[in-house]
């Protein structure tokens, strides 16, 4: 039997129990497909990160994301999680296989992390608005992400806090789903992030769905730095910058679990 060291760190927060938890267990060299997802099928988060050391020269560490069900191109929150945890400069680099090299950098107690920039377009989907419970909604998807994004713009905040989607009906549309308005005195944009088709119906605070909001509410506020608050359960807030074709957020983390996994 071996025994795996386990981190479960709660990122853009900064206390425990706010933000998203992700687990971020780092190996020495790769375990078979089928056991990562076992493990984080185990974990039941949002995401476990799994890393190795990386032997290309091009990184520190290579990396990869798991929800409980599905292998996933991206995700911010377990790629902070997982700088936070084996950071020991100023910049620690990520090998991804489909969204290239990622860094997360200090920025005083709290951690950037770039992101390749996510560009949305007007476009229509009756039947994922039925599912959000939202059919007069503005539409907007992804036509080059890295996985199907989805932006969906409502009247206010009250409108985003209120939305009640129905989670069988989405779960059989394979999209992130974001719905988003202007945050009012809260943040310059609020939003909630379903991901039912992926195995998780609600995410609580989410990295990469923000590489899709900065530049889409910096294009309609007119700057490039914004301050986001994501309205789930747990709430989190983080700060975009839109920087060329790529995204800089902003946020902290809190470890909340170190341990073993015995398997």
């Amino acid at each position: 039997m071996n025994a795996l060291k386990l981190i479960q760190v709660d990122a853009f927060a900064d206390r425990p129990f706010t933000g998203n938890p992700a687990a971020v267990m780092p190996l020495d060299a790769w375990l078979p497909d089928e056991m990562l997802q076992a493990i984080a099928m185990e974990n039941n988060l949002s995401e476990t990160a799994f890393t190795i050391p990386d032997a290309s020269g091009e990184a520190n560490y290579e990396l990869r994301w798991f929800t409980p069900t599905t292998e996933v191109a991206l995700c911010g929150h377990a790629t902070l999680a997982s700088g936070h945890v084996l950071i020991e400069g100023d910049v620690i680099r990520f090998r991804t296989r489909k969204a290239g090299i990622l860094t997360v950098g200090r920025d005083g107690e709290a951690l950037t992390l770039n992101l390749p920039a996510t560009l949305v377009e007007p476009a229509r989907n009756d039947a994922l608005l039925a599912a959000l419970g939202t059919p007069d909604a503005g539409y907007f998807v992804s036509c080059a992400g890295i996985e199907g994004t989805v932006i969906i713009l409502l009247e206010d905040a009250a409108a985003v806090r209120a939305c009640t989607p129905d989670f069988a009906a989405l779960a059989k549309i394979d999209v992130m789903a974001i719905v988003t308005a202007r945050g009012g005195d809260e943040a310059d944009a609020v939003s909630r992030v379903f991901v039912s088709a992926w195995g998780i119906d609600e995410d609580p605070v989410t990295g990469s769905a923000h590489a899709a909001l900065t530049p889409f509410w910096a294009e309609r506020l007119g700057r490039d730095t914004l301050a986001f608050f994501q309205a789930s359960a747990r709430g989190g807030h983080l700060t975009g910058r839109l920087a060329g074709d790529r995204v800089i957020l902003g946020g902290r983390c809190v470890t909340v679990i170190e341990g073993f996994m015995r398997i």
